[in-house]
């Protein structure tokens, strides 16, 4: 045999497999002491879970510490999450029935039973390290699983200081602490390694992790990539619209991967709703100042982590161009799309691609044509009095998700004003690559048994006549 076929294992492949699967050994044993749990044990854990972060003391502290550690975002930004989308969260799913028998069918007299996974193996990204592992963790127990994070080595010391919080609160309330397990020293062959050893993946990541955990070979829900195409018609209340928009576009200095890329304006409101977006602290970009961007955003065709979610200024002063004071987000003029058109891609700066539009129509092809680059199968939103319009956008793209009137990026994984369910994993079905189209929840992290009955009446098969009508002698 060649040797080109012959795979080399380091004495550190060796020894992370070893501790990985040390920790696989572990976490499967907390997750069979619960595995018997009631509603009633399984609720009171994730409330305990979410109160050792979420109470305001230690939200300060981990937004703090989370800004300290990864440069990413901003205080305000981290703390909303922890204090505010964790809580939401935990709303959300409290009343959900996970246990035992969690929905019955009378019409097909069918019975659902749920039943935990075991181990989720669970991926947390350096742009939102402060609540992901929360939500993940409180979703895996609220299906009585046990679950493993490995954060992004930029936020591991972040990730360790939640779930030890969590750990602590999880002990107190007689559970084992090993439901929840931090990597606490991160690597991409620690990270493919627990997504071979567990029992599901929940990976919320860069593309190249989120390729590899379904390459695992171990159940993966992913996530797609992010570019949000936003557009606004000629019905829309544009001042409402300008000030949704510059929330979601500044939120944690756009680290979300759901923050507006671009605005698709409508020819009839074109220079009026311009002109509200720069009194919201928008700074349009001449074309000196949008190549000088472009050059520091973008290195060897990726982006440059040097500037995601960082400020205007910092921005600015990288790369070489000024802005009046108080500028808030860039806005650049774009009528292309694809590679040769960076811009109309995810940028993960506080900087988004502006478009005009004729009407809804060109809207649309706009909106699938960028997302035809990147980001199909995420979202994209439409501020609209008119539900025709709304509609046939909802209709014609293909996307996951459409929020109407609402800050996209505080919006798409749930929020207090919307029904979407609350998580920060976004499937993106078929278009991003994904497996679903859901807001990820602990309905993802389960198994379910399903209990069949023989029908009061059983069904009887209709005439060719009635099943087969017209078509019968279409095919004669």
């Amino acid at each position: 045999m060649g040797q080109e076929n012959v795979k080399f294992v380091t004495e550190q492949e060796t020894a992370d497999t070893a501790e990985v699967a040390a920790l696989v050994a572990r976490s499967r044993a907390a997750q069979a002491q619960i595995e018997n749990y009631t509603q009633e044990q399984v609720d009171a854990l994730i409330r305990a879970m979410v109160w050792s972060v979420a109470r305001e003391d230690r939200a300060k502290e981990i937004a703090q510490f989370t800004v300290d550690e990864t440069q990413l975002g901003n205080y305000d930004g981290k703390f909303l999450k922890i204090f505010r989308k964790t809580r939401a969260t935990l709303m959300d799913i409290i009343d959900d029935k996970s246990v035992g028998v969690i929905e019955e069918d009378p019409i097909r007299n069918i019975v659902k039973i749920a039943k935990p996974v075991g181990v989720i193996g669970a991926l947390s990204p350096s742009t939102n390290p402060e609540a992901t592992p929360v939500i993940k963790a409180i979703s895996s127990v609220k299906g009585r699983n046990s679950i493993i994070i490995a954060p992004h080595p930029r936020a591991k010391l972040t990730n360790k200081l939640i779930c030890d919080y969590m750990r602590e609160a999880i002990v107190a309330m007689g559970a084992p602490a090993d439901l929840v397990i931090s990597i606490d020293t991160p690597s991409v062959n620690k990270t493919n390694e627990l997504m071979k050893q567990c029992d599901r993946i929940l990976a919320t990541g860069g593309g190249a992790m989120v390729t590899a955990a379904y390459s695992s070979g171990t159940p993966a829900l992913g996530v797609g990539v992010g570019n949000a195409v936003i557009t606004v018609d000629d019905t829309a209340d544009l001042d409402d619209a300008a000030e949704k928009i510059r929330i979601s576009k500044t939120l944690d200095l756009a680290a979300s991967c759901s923050s507006d890329n671009s605005v698709i304006l409508l020819d009839a409101i074109y220079d009026e709703m311009l002109a509200k977006l720069q009194g919201k602290g928008g700074f349009i970009l001449d074309a000196e100042a949008k190549q000088k961007f472009q050059d520091v955003l973008w290195v060897d065709g990726h982006i440059n982590a040097k500037v995601v979610a960082q400020t205007p200024k910092f921005i600015a002063d990288f790369a070489g161009f000024e802005i009046p004071e108080g500028t808030q987000f860039f806005i650049i003029p774009e009528t292309g799309y694809g590679p040769d058109h960076p811009f109309s891609g995810e940028k993960m700066t506080v900087a988004m691609a502006l478009y005009r539009a004729k009407d809804i129509d060109d809207a649309i092809r706009l909106t699938n044509a960028i997302q035809s680059y990147q980001g199909q199968g995420h979202s994209c939103g439409i501020y609209s009095r008119s539900d025709a319009n709304i509609m046939k956008l909802a209709n014609a793209t293909r996307t996951s998700r459409v929020m109407v009137n609402q800050p996209q990026s505080a919006s798409n994984s749930g929020n207090l004003w919307n029904g979407m369910r609350q998580t920060f994993s976004l499937g993106c079905g078929s278009w991003g690559g994904n497996g679903t189209n859901n807001n990820i929840t602990w309905r993802d992290l389960i198994n379910e048994t399903w209990v069949s009955k023989p029908l009061a009446t059983p069904k009887v098969l209709v005439s060719d006549e009635e099943l087969f009508g017209d078509v019968m002698a279409k095919l004669a």
